[in-house]
């Protein structure tokens, strides 16, 4: 039927009015449904609110509790620190009383028993405390003209004695000299260091493996097994018995530094603090300072490139160590040693290699692990390259040794040259003796906890890293990481330094005393840290208190078992007496004192030497410190009367050298040995001879003088003849 328009609009607008109404009303229950759920959602968040401030309540009331159980622990943890930092000093210096009888031979018997370079730096501490004033013995060191007789030399831009300086003002500044002598002041403050390198080991330790457990048992490894943590009872002053104790502190703060816990400003300042002042007294006591933080900067670049620590505190313990080493380079008047070494070449290198890989980020598995490699391979060559061109601006030949030496080690040395045989023909340079294996597995084993624990360690850091590069593949998941390297990037950082500093020890048996206390750290958590023993027993859903109980408890009977095992040992060593006694070479100072001018200048052997300028003050023409080309080649030419030269050359050398007396050894003249590693084997095989053409060889100038071979003795006469020396 059709209806009028007018009807149809009236129809529609109804329908329009229905709809609309019906749209608001809609809308109106929507409007009424989010309220009703943003008022659920605000309750809720007040709910959760208000339990998590009654929850933060109770965590805050948990941990006073917990701290107020933990203070009694806190305070003998510390004073088991202290106390067996004093026992390992005390340990070392009754040692070295036993073994010198110290306190009762003559002054020049101390002296003499300072062998070698010992003597040598031991001399300017002597010669600071008996200078005139402070002022005169400075202006006599930085202007010496006995150390190298015809040379004048800084000792303080050639040699790393400050820490001779500084004691002998604190000795004439203060009271000290009225309680000890001298030599007592100095080797006490070395024993001291070293009680300082226990308690670092110890905190560290500790620190690692939250128990001061794990702390008391480190420290009882590095006791019981002196033999090969430290040799200091014997060398007191070589240069790393002072800086090794510096170095492990500053490892105790990198540890504390690297923990992600430690977000404090306050704490973050301390620790900076405490690695820079560590670093630079390591580095200003030991010339070979820059090798070890070559291979700490390589630990912490492996660490930064696996995105393990963060890369600005990597980029911190960098420019502490390259401003620590410029310092010292500063203090040394310039010592291009420093500035030539391979760690401050490896520095810049690592900052470019870290902006590069800032700029690529990459998700991709494969490829973050072939760039890693990449990474690896670039900051290497950067570093030879950096290192070249600062080489040919600055002309560095003072490490030219060390560097034949390392070649030589690794296949591609001559094993002719004179410098090279020195080193080789040192047993202190010879690759680690595999001794050490057993006497570290009988003393407490060890070595069999130490390396289960290393290699676990190492296998987690694998996982950790595979997670972390897996983790971006995975899209709107979060990778799971329960392993043991689990937040804690310090942990992951020591077990990569162990493996640099494993290679050295390992390789030059004189640097085994940078891996033996990393062995005692390591050994002492695998027992101790709650972590592996949570991942061992999770399975058994045993509580917390059970896993602290167990842990404790193991850690207590191992520490049983390794003082039941190795104390009565120590005992029965600290009970066997003994006493030094050279009359040889006491009679040889004797007379050079007595039967010889003040200006006579004297020859010989590197290693006696430095006893003459100690005992005597004499002027010599070679020492043992070695880290100078000039000396080298000199030593080399002097050398050449242990070789079979003929008389007229020997006479021309003394002239040059402007020699008076050359004092010969029987240990060195007549020694026979397979390896061809006698000095005279040396010079002669440097000078060319094969083994077959200089044994037909007439007898070379020493023999023939103690004959009183005529040729010689128009030119030398001996002047004074014991069982060990000859004087000429």
């Amino acid at each position: 039927m059709w209806e009028h328009p007018k009807h149809i609009h009236t129809k529609m607008s109804n329908i329009r009015q229905r709809r609309s109404k019906l749209s608001n009303s809609t809308s109106k229950q929507t409007n009424d449904t989010h309220t009703r759920e943003e008022t659920l959602d605000k309750g809720k968040n007040r709910v959760k609110k208000t339990c998590e401030e009654e929850l933060e309540t109770v965590e805050e009331q948990r941990g006073l509790v917990w701290r107020f159980l933990l203070t009694p622990s806190l305070v003998i943890g510390v004073i088991l620190c202290v106390v067996l930092g004093w026992v390992n000093s005390r340990y070392m210096s009754t040692l070295h009383e036993n073994d010198m009888w110290f306190s009762n031979i003559q002054e020049v018997e101390r002296e003499i028993s300072f062998r070698t370079e010992q003597g040598l730096y031991y001399s300017y501490y002597k010669q600071m405390i008996k200078a005139p004033s402070i002022q005169q013995g400075l202006y006599e060191l930085t202007h010496d003209n006995i150390t190298e007789h015809l040379r004048t030399i800084n000792i303080l831009h050639r040699f790393n004695i400050y820490q001779e300086i500084l004691l002998s003002i604190i000795y004439r500044l203060t009271s000290v000299k009225n309680y000890f002598e001298p030599v007592y002041f100095y080797i006490n403050t070395i024993f001291g260091l070293h009680g300082l390198l226990v308690a670092a080991i110890y905190v560290t330790s500790w620190a690692l493996s939250g128990s001061w457990l794990s702390g008391v048992l480190t420290a009882l490894f590095y006791i019981f097994n002196r033999l090969d943590t430290t040799r200091v009872e014997y060398v007191i002053p070589l240069r790393e018995c002072f800086s090794l104790p510096f170095l492990w502190t500053q490892i105790m703060f990198i540890n504390f530094f690297f923990q992600p816990k430690s977000t404090s400003r306050l704490k973050q300042k301390l620790y900076i603090v405490g690695m820079s002042l560590c670093t630079f007294c390591f580095c200003v006591t030991w010339q070979f300072n820059q090798f070890v933080l070559l291979l700490q900067a390589m630990a912490l670049f492996g660490v930064g490139m696996l995105e393990i620590v963060p890369i600005y505190k990597v980029c911190t313990v960098f420019l502490i160590q390259a401003c620590s080493l410029l310092l010292v380079c500063a203090m040394q008047f310039i010592n291009v040693m420093i500035i030539g070494s391979l760690v401050l070449s490896f520095i810049p290198a690592a900052f470019v290699v870290f902006y590069i890989k800032q700029k690529i980020p990459v998700r991709n598995i494969v490829l973050r692990v072939f760039l890693l490699l990449f990474y690896i391979i670039l900051v290497l060559f950067c570093m030879v390259g950096i290192n070249w061109l600062i080489k040919c601006v600055v002309e560095i030949q003072a490490d030219e040794h060390i560097y034949k030496f390392v070649l030589y080690k690794f296949g591609f040395g001559d094993p002719r040259d004179f410098d090279t045989k020195l080193y080789i023909c040192n047993g202190a340079f010879e690759f680690m003796d595999s001794s050490i294996l057993t006497r570290t597995t009988e003393n407490g084993f060890m070595f069999p906890l130490y390396i289960s624990t290393h290699v676990i360690l190492l296998g987690m850091l694998a996982v950790t890293v595979l997670q972390k590069y897996w983790s971006p593949v995975q899209e709107g998941k979060e990778a799971k990481d329960d392993s043991l390297l689990s937040n804690r990037p310090e942990l992951a950082f020591h077990a990569i330094q162990i493996v640099f500093f494993a290679a050295m020890g390992i390789t030059t048996q004189r640097m085994k005393y940078l891996w033996t206390p990393y062995m005692c750290i390591f050994a002492s958590i695998g027992i101790t840290d709650y972590h592996i023993w949570s991942c061992l027993i999770k399975k058994l859903n045993k509580s917390e208190i059970a896993i602290q109980l167990l842990r404790h408890l193991t850690a207590i009977l191992v520490i049983s078992a390794v003082l039941y095992k190795c104390l009565p040992p120590v005992l029965k060593d600290l009970e066997e007496l003994r006493e030094f006694y050279d009359p040889d070479t006491v009679e040889l100072m004797d007379w050079i004192k007595k039967a010889t001018p003040k200006q006579a200048v004297f020859s010989g052997s590197m290693q006696l030497l430095a006893g003459v300028k100690l005992c005597t003050g004499r002027s010599l023409t070679n020492h043992p410190h070695y880290e100078d080309k000039q000396l080298r080649e000199r030593t080399k030419e002097l050398y050449q009367y242990y070789g079979k030269r003929s008389p007229d050359d020997v006479y021309k050398i003394m002239k040059k050298y402007d020699v008076g007396y050359i004092i010969l050894e029987d240990s060195i003249c007549l020694a026979r040995k397979s390896d061809h590693c006698t000095t005279t084997d040396i010079i002669n095989i440097d000078n060319g001879y094969t083994m077959a053409i200089y044994q037909k060889m007439e007898q070379g100038f020493q023999v023939q003088l103690k004959l009183n071979i005529h040729p010689f003795v128009m030119k030398l006469g001996m002047v004074m003849e014991n069982m060990e020396n000859t004087l000429n």
